[in-house]
């Protein structure tokens, strides 16, 4: 039950078949078998058991709210929930509880969805890995699957692999069968770097068609609410749940259309598909490269047109989005000063020194690095250099994803990531600020553009880890994109971690080749 689909759960909970309540307790339990994974921060049983109760009596009413009425989900630490704590994985808002819900997750209660908690993250999301927060970092679901545990002779404790980051939480909880969706954030690749390292789908909408209002901000300009779910079809049901105008956020925009399930049979013969030649980066793992040709040529032999296609500015994008996100920052982490909520220090000599101090003990290396480069490229001497000159840039990034949609490409075909998940060990080893860098070559130029994107699973890679690629489309053509990712999805069968043995910290034989666990990389 707990591997179903939204559609699926939801027609068996109308249907009787299980109750919103035992279903609740099912994903209660199973969050308490997988604590070893530290997907959440706060598990909120007893206000989740009311609201499946709540759900139960309206279903034997035959009254349900909507498609999500008592379907858990769970919820990115930095959204903020009315009377639950909202920590963005720091100390600086260790004990903060807000005294009202972010528009998205008023929307899915709204609906009659479950809350089953609060995810763990990337302190105030920043990093790749979501192993940089006050409460310890996420672990992969598939660090304790079979395929993963025959590669390796390492017990999971000493050699488990990365989430992802900053939604690592998010993704953790949708791919080991804790709730069936969950609420990331992504500002440069947060929700769609982590769902294709724990094989999960992640739509990254475009920039204004979901409400922010609610969400503690990083980059003003780049952040978006992100969805986490196990199918395309999925993520369509709740994009049209959360998308539309809020007049609390100015940035919003009208939806183009209601958007509920997704089409059975796409056409993809009347498709262009791009491959953005940029895109062939250095440390492009050849698995990775050859999962890129695998499905492109899928498009084509289906009677899709690929063609090669040129984003000259990508080359840029990295430094460009360092400046402007830290930049953002700093500005957005100014507001945390000690006065009027979240961590204060004790040093009371001077106004100064508490100010100084409380942001010293509330932040950790990560924010404190990003806080300071950012001052320093608003500095009044510096701010034309620097932050002008990469808003300049940035309209340049844009411009060449106009142009290529314009030529008559409907969407681009890319990478998500570098590679699969990496192991804890290594990736520690590494500079936060580097490895970031690194992973958001693929993603952070869409969230400059304000364009939708998707990473879907297509395989499983040597290691039995995951492989997603990613979808990027044009302005407001969200329903397109999710459309041919579920066209992928037919096709390439990526198996749920549902189908291993995965509560078992010591892995077990399935009976499967270590190749047919590959899916035929």
């Amino acid at each position: 039950m707990l591997g179903l689909t939204i559609k699926e759960v939801s027609l068996a909970l109308r249907e009787g078949r299980i109750s919103p309540t035992e279903l609740c307790r099912r994903c209660l339990n199973h969050i308490k078998k997988t604590q070893y994974l530290n997907a959440y921060i706060t598990v909120t049983e007893e206000l989740a058991l009311k609201q499946a109760q709540e759900a139960e009596s309206r279903l034997l009413k035959g009254a349900p709210k909507g498609p999500l009425d008592g379907i858990p989900f769970a919820v990115k630490d930095n959204f903020c929930t009315e009377n639950i704590k909202t920590t963005c994985a720091s100390r600086m808002l260790k004990e903060y509880t807000p005294p009202y819900s972010a528009t998205v997750v008023q929307k899915l209660l709204d609906q009659g969805a479950v809350l089953m908690g609060k995810t763990n993250m990337d302190e105030f999301a920043m990093g790749s890995g979501s192993t940089d927060g006050a409460f310890g970092p996420v672990r992969n679901p598939w660090s304790y699957a079979a395929p993963y545990r025959e590669q390796t002779e390492e017990e999971p404790d000493s050699d488990w692999v990365i989430t992802g980051g900053s939604s690592g939480g998010s993704a953790a909880a949708v791919a080991s069968l804790t709730s069936y969706l969950a609420l990331g954030s992504d500002t440069g690749g947060s929700t769609r770097n982590p769902a294709a390292l724990c094989g999960v789908v992640a739509l990254k909408p475009t920039y204004g068609l979901v409400s922010r209002y609610g969400l503690i901000p990083l980059v003003n300009s780049m952040d978006v609410p992100g969805i986490l779910t196990r199918s395309a079809n999925d993520a369509a049901i709740v994009l049209g749940i959360l998308q539309g105008l809020d007049i609390r956020d100015s940035t919003t925009i009208c939806s183009p259309s209601a958007l509920t399930e997704l089409p059975e049979d796409f056409d993809i013969k009347n498709i262009c598909v791009g491959i953005p030649k940029e895109y062939h980066a250095p440390g492009l793992s050849q698995e990775m490269l050859a999962q890129w040709s695998r499905i492109a040529d899928m498009f084509e032999t289906a009677g899709a047109r690929v063609e090669q296609v040129s984003l000259p500015h990508t080359q840029h994008s990295i430094v460009c989005y360092h400046v402007l996100c830290h930049a953002e920052v700093a500005s957005n982490m100014a507001r945390f000063d000690g006065l009027e909520y979240g961590h204060r220090s004790k040093v009371d000599s001077s106004t100064e020194a508490m100010y100084a101090t409380t942001r010293h003990e509330g932040f950790n290396d990560v924010v404190r690095g990003r806080i300071l480069s950012g001052n320093y490229f608003l500095l009044k001497q510096n701010y034309e250099h620097y932050f002008v000159k990469a808003q300049q840039v940035r309209r340049m990034i844009a411009d060449d994803f106009r142009r290529v949609f314009s030529s008559g490409v409907d969407m681009l075909l890319t990478p998500t990531t570098l590679s699969d998940a990496a192991r804890y060990s290594e990736f520690t080893q590494e500079d936060n600020r580097t490895r970031s860098a690194q992973e958001d070559i693929f993603t952070q130029p869409v969230n400059m553009a304000g364009l939708p994107a998707v990473s879907v699973p297509t395989a499983l890679s040597s290691r039995g880890l995951p492989i997603g690629l990613q979808l990027i489309g044009p302005t407001l053509q969200d329903r397109k994109l999710l459309a041919v990712a579920r066209w992928i999805e037919q096709r390439v069968g990526f198996p749920c971690i549902g189908h291993y043995e995965n509560s078992s910290k010591k892995g077990s034989d399935t009976g499967m080749t270590k190749r047919e666990q590959s899916s035929a990389v």
